[in-house]
Formats: C-alpha cells, structure tokens, sequence
C-alpha cells in the first residue's frame, strides 16, 4: 500500500497567514499540521509516499525532505493548479501505479490516527473506504446519504441538506479509482471532485465501506479550527521542562517548555507549550497556548493563542483566541488594558492603543 497526501491547495480560508506560508506547515502544538499527517501514515505501517505539491513546493520539500525522519520515502508530484482531489490521483497515476492506497489530506488531523480504518480496508477487500462524522454544517463538506451501513448516495456542498455526516479527509481504494477520475468532467466549482468519483464507483456496482471517526478530527482550514486542534492536542499531552524557571515564576497544570526556554517572573496555567530558545518574561501564559522557538512574550497575557516562531510580543494586556505568523511584533503603545483577538500574517507588526 502506498499514500497519497494532497498538500497543493492555496489555504484562503488562512489568510493572511497563508499569503506567505503554506497551510500545511502550519504548526499545531509547535508541531507542523503535515507533520501529524505522516506520523499516522508511518505508524499505519506505510512507507511510500507520495506529496503534491502546489505554489508553496520549496517549503514543504524544504520542511520534509526526502522522509527519512519518518522512516518513509517521499516522492514529490507537482500539480500546476487546485484543480480538485479526484485531479491529484490522476497526476499521480505513475507513482500510484497499481497499488491501493490511502489519501490523506494534508491539512486534516486525527486523534486516533488510521491504523484501524487500514485494517479493516485490508479485510473488507471492497474498492474504497471512506471515513465519516456528523457535522453541524454539511453544506461546508461532501456528504455521504446512508442507509444503515450501506452507501446510498455521495454529493459535494450540497445546497440542500440531504445528510449531516461528513467525510472525513482520508480515503482509502483500491487501483479502480483511476478509472473513475479519468471518467469524470469538473464539478461547478471547476475540480475533479473525489466525491464524485466515489460516487461513480457505487454506480458501477463496486463495494463502498464506511468508517466512523470515534475521536476526534479536524480540518483545520480555518482559523477557529485550528485553535481548536490546538487546544484537543495540547489537552492530550504530559508535562516536560527543558528549559528554566527562575524561583519568582509559577507553573500548574499540563506545561511543555521546549530546550532552551526561559520563563521569568511569570505565571504559566497549562495545559501549554513553550518552544525552544523563548523568554517569557513579567507575564501570564493561560492554557490552551502554544508559543513558538525564538519568541519574547513581555508584560503581556495570552490565552487561548497559536504564536508562531520568532515573534515579539509587549506589553498586550490581553491577547485570547488569537493566531499570530512567523516574525510578528505585537506591542501596546498606552497604558489602558484592554483585550484583543488578532490574527497576524508573516512578519506584521501591530501597534496597541
């Protein structure tokens, strides 16, 4: 079995974060999003894998490398515009050849990974796999219409509601998938849609199985999804320090402090994480955080926030439910407190008032 992880999409439900950055390396936890994504392929036992890419090819070539820090190996497939997922199987054909394979969604987390939902492909012997969960807006989604365990019916973004349950961005089939993208004309919004082919091959007669997600999942195409996969994962970790705490500071709950961290004269309420080489200083870190290597967070408060590396914050009283890009300096200019959600691209700088 091979993988397939479509990492080619322009991510403009990220901007401006993505204007510079591709939204799959977008970190979670201090972790890139895509990072998670192998994790699973390479704990589900796969070890060929195959990456399209988009306009942001050199970052994740640069970030991934060749897959050795996984224990896979990587093959790169550039797509020349986001033209749908059915579209990235079909330019993979040659690397695909005829082995069935799991496409996972670059920019799509898991709680429990996919070690179970490729087992029971591999038992069922059906053309596909598909992983659903309920939602509140199936409109946002391909649906998938049921009756009891068997697939009735596949639509994208219906305009009417015809089923809450979502799929879920992993699919798993077998080599007859080809013939079903080759088959299809591009939807309304332009792509090959792999709903459709899905749904191609249930009208040829061929098995459709389906998975339900039992923990969580994300898709972390917006900014109020991703600070949720923030907080589920950071949630789900163990407390480690390797950095310093000076005796004037205070740690409680789940707090992770990355190599080289500094915390001085400053209150830290996990479940958090501190990246590597980062001053805290004079300040409170509330949970549900995750601040970047190379940062200095001074006289502010923060909760509730994805900071990516090397940003300065002073003197920001409050900041919550924020997600601030690589290099930004957020700083307060008067004295009256005051509390702020911001959303920052690359390299921004912000005055407070």
């Amino acid at each position: 079995m091979k993988a397939l992880i479509p990492s080619g999409g322009a991510g403009t439900r990220l901007r401006p974060i993505t204007h510079t950055s591709a939204k799959q390396l977008v970190p979670v936890a201090n972790k890139p999003i895509l990072f998670y994504v192998l994790d699973d392929i390479a704990e589900a036992g796969v070890t060929e894998v195959g990456i399209v890419l988009g306009d942001t090819a050199d970052e994740i070539r640069a970030a991934v490398g060749d897959g050795s820090d996984w224990g896979v190996k990587i093959t790169y497939i550039q797509q020349d515009a986001p033209r749908g997922l059915a579209h990235t199987v079909l330019i993979a054909r040659d690397f695909l050849a005829e082995e069935p394979f799991v496409m996972y969604l670059g920019d799509n987390m898991l709680r429990d990974g996919i070690g179970e939902f490729v087992r029971r492909f591999v038992e069922t012997g059906c053309a596909a796999q598909i992983m659903v969960t309920p939602v509140e807006d199936p409109e946002s989604y391909g649906v998938v219409v049921l009756d009891g365990e068997r697939v009735v019916r596949l639509v994208e973004k219906p305009v009417e509601p015809i089923s809450n349950l979502a799929l879920v961005g992993v699919y798993l089939f077998e080599p007859v998938i080809h013939e079903a993208v080759r088959a299809l004309k591009p939807s309304g919004r332009g792509e090959l849609e792999i709903t459709e082919a899905i749904q191609w091959l249930l009208e040829k007669g061929e098995s459709i199985s389906v998975h339900r997600v039992e923990g969580w999942w994300k898709d972390t195409g917006q900014p109020e999804d991703l600070l949720e996969a923030n907080r589920l994962v950071l949630e789900g970790t163990e407390s480690r320090n390797e950095g310093e705490v000076d005796a004037d500071s205070k740690l409680s709950g789940t707090v992770v402090l990355e190599k080289g961290a500094r915390i001085e004269n400053s209150k830290l309420r996990g479940p958090l994480i501190i990246g590597r080489n980062t001053i805290i200083r004079d300040s409170f870190v509330g949970p549900f955080t995750s601040i970047g290597s190379d940062c200095v967070v001074e006289d502010s408060e923060i909760e509730h926030s994805v900071i990516m590396e090397d940003c300065r914050l002073r003197g920001v009283h409050r900041l919550e439910d924020s997600l601030l890009g690589r290099g930004v300096v957020v700083e307060r200019t008067e004295s009256r407190p005051h509390s702020y959600q911001l959303m920052v691209g690359d390299s921004g700088r912000v005055g407070l008032v």
